[in-house]
């Protein structure tokens, strides 16, 4: 059984080199979704939004394998950021950012086999959040780039796509800034840690 991994399959999107910006086209995308508010560092319901998304990730990618004979390597967590004031999120005031934490699901997973993970995962996880949920996500026309280092680092890049290649290109913002974690925080020195960092975009 071959087993499809996503960061391979489409490496223009999970995969952009580092230290350039590109533009790509993302496609609609099917997307398991915990929505939150507060520093990811210390807000409890990060934590635990990350914990449901990969509780019922693994379930629903063990029911393709053995149920529909398809496999695939479940992908890495994404971040959806944002705040109601733009100005606390660019100077980095973590305690009013808002955010959707997210993991893909291939489009052949299907809403009850989302129900069945979420219940496998209840019994060890007790309620799910309110806003867990499965959901398309069309992001369109983006930049992105791919950061090495600390997240804590990633502000001066992000300030260059938005105060220089966007609008040097014609482009204008969208939607909210969004993050694709490639390395393991408890696992990689900080320093090499991989985020692609992406802003959906339009042309002006």
């Amino acid at each position: 059984m071959e087993k499809i991994d996503f960061k391979k399959s489409m490496k223009a999107l999970w995969q952009p080199p580092a230290g350039k910006f590109s533009i790509v086209e993302v496609p609609r995308m099917r997307f398991l979704k915990v929505d939150g508010k507060g520093d990811p560092n210390i807000a409890p319901d990060y934590a635990r939004a990350v914990e449901w998304l990969y509780s019922v990730s693994y379930p629903v990618k063990f029911a393709s394998k053995k149920e529909l004979g398809r496999d695939y390597a479940v992908p890495p967590l994404e971040g959806l950021w944002w705040a109601d004031d733009m100005s606390a999120f660019v100077a980095g005031d973590r305690s009013n950012w808002q955010w959707t934490m997210m993991i893909m699901q291939p489009d052949w997973i299907t809403q009850e086999m989302t129900d069945a993970g979420i219940a496998k995962a209840s019994g060890k996880l007790g309620d799910p959040p309110a806003s867990l949920r499965l959901e398309d996500y069309d992001e369109g026309l983006s930049v992105q780039i791919m950061h090495i280092g600390p997240y804590s680092a990633e502000a001066p890049t992000i300030a260059r796509m938005h105060d220089e290649f966007i609008p040097q290109n014609g482009l204008a913002p969208t939607g909210h800034h969004h993050e694709i974690y490639l390395g393991d925080p408890r696992k990689t020195a900080p320093e090499k840690l991989k985020t692609v960092l992406r802003q959906p975009v339009k042309r002006l």
